[in-house]
């Protein structure tokens, strides 16, 4: 193991870079993305079945009916504040993209070094390179794509994985807002009749 990554030089140290910040993004979207923080049970039903918003009072469904309780007016301020949480919790995200992109290049920018070095070291007189070194020289160049392609495996999994619970979210989120705001616009229209009919 050790070998491998002494194959990959100087590369290892961004490669490194990129697999901390791979493992650190996941591991904190997968604590953050939980359902209890985002749409908690008991405040899913009481949306679904138009009780009173009890319970989850820290996920991210209750600050957008808190939001759509102080906006019962404006249904598209609404919507807009719902686009922005969908959106905070994409948080990271981008930057997995970047990394499963990034990590095999510079991995591939290794094995062309890695590869050069090697190359140089042919005889002049004989043109041939001492097999021996040759062979583990190819093996130690190509030691930097493995540990690109290690790292953007992963997280190339990790960001498909990750996207699609948050679109499963905004798919649920969307039909209780839905739920919600047409419930208002319902108590809006019963409050505004009766005061028309006086009039």
């Amino acid at each position: 193991m050790f070998d491998v990554i002494k194959g990959a030089g100087l590369l290892i140290y961004p490669l490194g870079l990129c697999s901390v910040l791979a493992v650190f993004i996941v591991c904190e979207r997968f604590y953050a993305l939980r359902r209890a923080v985002i749409l908690p049970e008991d405040l899913v039903d009481a949306v679904v079945q138009g009780r009173t918003f009890t319970g989850g009072r820290h996920s991210v469904l209750a600050r957008v009916l808190d939001y759509a309780n102080e906006h019962r007016n404006d249904p598209e301020a609404v919507k807009a504040f719902a686009r922005l949480e969908l959106n905070r919790m994409e948080r990271g995200i981008p930057y997995l993209d970047v990394i499963y992109a990034a990590a095999p290049l510079i991995g591939l920018t290794g094995t062309v070094t890695g590869l050069l070095q090697v190359f140089s070291q042919i005889a002049p007189d004989t043109g041939l390179p001492d097999p021996v070194a040759f062979t583990k020289g190819v093996a130690l160049a190509l030691s930097a794509t493995v540990i690109g392609l290690a790292i953007a495996i992963p997280s190339l999994v990790g960001a498909g994985y990750l996207q699609r619970k948050i679109e499963n979210y905004a798919a649920q989120m969307d039909v209780l807002l839905e739920r919600v705001l047409g419930r208002q616009s319902r108590e809006e229209s019963s409050v505004s009749s009766p005061q028309a009919n006086k009039l």
